[in-house]
């Protein structure tokens, strides 16, 4: 689903290309479940002829201040997307709508035109998206309920360690708990772990300072370059866990180290045994399913709580310009639309069909999560992919 870089993305280029113009134009989706809470003729009312004032994003919710409330708001599930008319938007891989489709998409659900033309919509493939009105979106959940985000809000390492040693809980089901940081999902909280060598299944606890310390800075230089490069992931450095993480292909990376896949924070999930050891005598099963008593205690809200429907969405709720033109013309900085993780037909089960995602914020029992001792059932990866040093790590190194 789309993470921070990737909505980080879509906010930037709506700031570059809409704000200070005015919507002259708004066809809203008769689709309830995604336009949540109004009625497609009151939204289209209550946004025709605003002034985009900017673009604003906490975590991976993004929302329009308009010269006057209410403020559509954008929750982006597991394939919302941004899409711009003839401007370039990196877009989570099974969000992206192809060149050559239609425009406005088929699953556009809100599609609006400004007054010099460009036009703007948001799609949604799967429908686990949530579009909004808002008076103030940072008042209300989502936006109210979310912790600290993971660009715009970092920790000082001071308050990150001491949250962490309070935590009996899995440092990738804790870095995945919306209401702890914001922002960071599968992909990201994999590759922070990767980098600071920790086992995804380690109790937060009972990391040292020093992992502490590992991991707030890596956590900011994956969110930073990753955000630098607008989430364009042919731009991210060769030695990457992300590049191997996807479809559960199998693979080595760094001179060789096999990558292994397990189940953590209730999510499939990429990590190297051999650099990333769990210690302390734990007793962790590889299943594929959260213990039940866990389960029922946890309080979720937000996009991926329920299971996608079989097949695709069709028609349904879908909008339609009446010019019927396909993508582009207008935008400032015309290019080709780029798509974060390769192509849409790429399968990746460490995303698809579980309940448990990043996006849900977490009331968690603070008894332990991890008190049983580490099975196997750890399938091993075989194919050799040789890694790439690039300047990037060698700067890592040299810090």
């Amino acid at each position: 689903m789309p993470e921070l870089p990737e909505v980080e993305a879509a906010r930037r280029a709506v700031e570059y290309n809409c704000v200070g113009k005015r919507i002259t134009k708004c066809v809203v989706a008769d689709d309830s479940k995604v336009i949540h809470g109004v009625s497609p003729s009151d939204f289209q009312a209550s946004v025709l002829g605003k002034l985009i004032v900017a673009a604003h994003r906490k975590g991976k919710n993004m929302w329009l201040q308009l010269d006057s409330p209410p403020f559509p708001s954008f929750q982006f599930g597991m394939a919302g997307a941004i899409y711009i008319k003839g401007a370039a938007v990196t877009n989570y891989k099974r969000s992206a709508v192809k060149d050559e489709d239609e425009w406005p998409s088929k699953y556009s659900k809100i599609f609006i035109e400004l007054d010099d033309g460009l036009e703007l919509s948001f799609t949604d493939k799967r429908r686990f998206a949530k579009v909004r009105l808002l008076k103030d979106p940072t008042s209300v959940p989502p936006i109210s309920e979310l912790g600290p985000d993971a660009l715009f809000e970092p920790m000082t390492l001071e308050k990150f360690t001491e949250s962490l040693h309070k935590k009996k809980t899995e440092i990738k089901a804790l870095l995945l708990d919306q209401s702890f940081i914001s922002g960071i999902g599968n992909w990201v909280a994999d590759e922070v772990l990767y980098q600071a060598r920790i086992h995804p299944r380690q109790v937060a606890s009972s990391l040292s300072n020093e992992s502490c310390s590992n991991l707030s800075k890596c956590i900011k230089e994956v969110i930073h370059l990753a955000v630098e490069v607008d989430a364009d992931c042919s731009r991210f450095p060769l030695e990457w866990l992300f590049h191997f993480r996807w479809g559960k292909k199998p693979g080595k990376i760094s001179a060789g180290k096999k990558i292994d896949f397990i189940t953590a924070g209730g999510r499939t999930t990429a990590y190297v045994p051999e650099l990333q050891k769990l210690s302390g005598s734990l007793d962790v099963k590889e299943t594929g399913k959260p213990n039940k008593r866990q389960a029922s205690k946890k309080v979720r809200v937000d996009d991926d709580t329920e299971k996608p429907t079989n097949g695709e969405v069709d028609d349904l709720g879908s909008v339609k310009s009446k010019k019927g033109t396909k993508a582009g013309a207008k935008g400032r900085k015309p290019s080709k639309k780029k798509k974060s993780g390769g192509s849409d037909e790429d399968k990746d089960s460490s995303d698809v069909g579980t309940d448990y995602d990043s996006d849900q914020v977490e009331k968690k029992n603070p008894g332990n999560v991890a008190s049983r001792k580490q099975a196997g059932g750890e399938k091993q990866s075989n194919r050799r992919v040789q890694s790439n040093q690039t300047s990037w790590s060698a700067k890592r190194k040299a810090k």
